[in-house]
């Protein structure tokens, strides 16, 4: 297995970034979406189990888990006891820091979700979710996906969790991305999103959790070099 290094990890980053964009390009979004959607919708958008299992328990779970964390930065439990006290807080603000990327980008989008289409019974027209400022007739702030990073936004722990216990690092990482995928899905199925929303979404909270390790990580470099200057 490779050393995972910073540049090695930015340079995977940049390549699935390439991935996606080359995924936008195929145009393959509204195909997908017309696997569950009709003129008449989507049939599983208000179906109450469906909805219940795959959007508020999920939801509610991730927003627990959070708060757990942040109760575990000052009162250690769990695998959180082998953390120091600032790898707690960066496993917490790079999972947390992840999910408002998400937020705050998904306020500034005027993409609509599938089901607001007029071809699935609604009143947009679909207008790419990168034509910032393009409004397309519907209620928008649907870009990226907002419920996948419920799961998604924990891919940040791996950064942590490599360090101190790899193993469960690699168990955490395909977790995140397993259940990222699987809400992902299921918002699709419900209209709510197009594949890659879903995908950005990963990406971003990816690249986020990344971007922190890579500050932190040359903030402990800077400290060390003055202490070695200091003690010359």
């Amino acid at each position: 297995m490779p050393s995972w290094t910073l540049r090695r990890l930015w340079a995977l980053t940049l390549l699935f970034f390439v991935l996606l964009v080359l995924w936008d390009a195929t145009g393959f979004d509204l195909p997908l979406a017309r696997w569950s959607g009709s003129p008449q919708g989507f049939a599983l958008r208000q179906q109450p189990l469906f909805v219940l299992l795959s959007h508020e328990l999920p939801r509610m779970a991730g927003a627990a888990l959070l708060l757990a964390l942040l109760v575990g930065v000052f009162k250690p439990w769990g695998f959180l006891c082998r953390l120091a006290p600032g790898e707690r807080w960066q496993l917490w603000l790079s999972i947390a820091g992840g999910a408002l990327a998400i937020t705050v980008l998904k306020r500034l989008n005027h993409t609509s979700c599938p089901w607001d289409l007029a071809e699935f019974g609604g009143v947009a027209r679909h207008v790419s979710h990168w034509l910032w400022g393009v409004r397309d007739g519907g209620a928008g702030h649907c870009f990226p996906a907002g419920h996948a990073s419920t799961a998604f936004a924990y891919l940040a722990g791996w950064f942590v969790l490599r360090r101190s216990a790899p193993r469960a690092a690699g168990r955490w990482l395909l977790g995140a991305l397993l259940a990222g995928m699987l809400l992902g899905l299921a918002q699709q199925m419900r209209g709510a999103h197009y594949m890659s929303h879903t995908l950005w979404t990963a990406w971003i909270c990816w690249a986020w959790g990344l971007a922190l390790e890579t500050a932190l990580q040359v903030h402990r470099h800077g400290r060390a070099v003055v202490a070695n200057l200091n003690q010359a």
